[in-house]
């Protein structure tokens, strides 16, 4: 398994190697939030918020970067949450009915109802008379908008981007998916094997017939082509020059950044592209 904080350096790599942290930290806040919350719009939230701990990082602190982006991750998602109603129309609508019955029943018993007696009086199960009472709760809890307090969300410090930081996280992270999908095959297999799939290195060594030492250089290689793509596509000043600009690898180079770029604008148009192998490996 991949440790987290063992990554090479550059905000690049840091995104690449935490993505599955994003997914981790999704499916573990799905199992506690109500059936009809996106999955997609916390994963979305989820990756923006990477993005922007990846560049902001600062190992100096002496924070590892795991624990960093995981605060930064949980928060984004928690203001996803926030931002959303939890409570759907039909959650509420079975609410009112259920805090209806609950007064009819307290005015006939003289006491409150217990939620058998709520399940029998309107023709649910104890289960779904639980589930909905929990639905809500956790919509009162998490939605700045149900405090009693109006002026509560204004008053809390937002570490949330703005839009505009975040349709520019959003396509630094396209990008990064685009540059990995025309990386040339072998250097496309060891990335997705490595930082997505997290395989150990003597797997992927195996499966390509290569020494692990073989694998650690075509991971470095790598890592510095989607760093060079990524600044040949949103930063080019950053882009460091090749040793031998006429040569077959400066050529391979530009080329690996031209279908990246040729794959970005096909994404733009609504379309995709025939993947072309781009052998850019020097």
């Amino acid at each position: 398994m991949t440790h987290y904080n063992d990554v090479p350096p550059g905000s690049e790599a840091l995104i690449v190697v935490h993505v599955p942290l994003v997914g981790h930290i999704v499916r573990e806040t799905m199992a506690r939030v109500p059936s009809h919350v996106d999955r997609d719009d916390l994963s979305s939230a989820g990756l923006t918020a990477l993005v922007q701990a990846a560049h902001s990082y600062d190992p100096e602190r002496g924070v590892p970067f795991n624990r960093y982006a995981t605060t930064r991750i949980r928060g984004a998602i928690l203001d996803e949450l926030r931002s959303i109603d939890w409570a759907s129309r039909s959650v509420r609508r079975r609410a009112r009915e259920l805090d209806a019955t609950r007064g009819h029943l307290a005015t006939v018993l003289g006491r409150p109802a217990s939620t058998a007696e709520v399940a029998q009086a309107t023709g649910l199960s104890s289960d779904e008379v639980t589930a909905n009472d929990d639905d809500v709760a956790r919509a009162q809890v998490l939605s700045l908008h149900a405090s009693e307090d109006e002026s509560l969300g204004e008053r809390l410090a937002s570490g949330s981007p703005t839009p505009e930081a975040i349709v520019e996280h959003r396509e630094r992270l396209t990008y990064l998916t685009e540059a990995i999908t025309e990386l040339p095959e072998r250097l496309r297999h060891v990335v997705e094997q490595y930082f997505i799939a997290e395989r150990p290195m003597a797997e992927i060594a195996e499966t390509l017939g290569v020494t692990e030492s073989r694998v650690s250089q075509l991971r470095a290689e790598a890592l510095v082509l989607l760093r060079d793509a990524l600044h040949h596509a949103l930063e080019p000043d950053l882009v460091a020059g090749p040793e031998r600009p006429g040569g077959a690898a400066a050529r391979r180079r530009q080329a690996y950044f031209a279908a990246v770029a040729a794959r970005h604008a096909a994404g733009l148009r609504g379309f995709g592209e025939p993947r072309t192998a781009v052998n850019a490996s020097a």
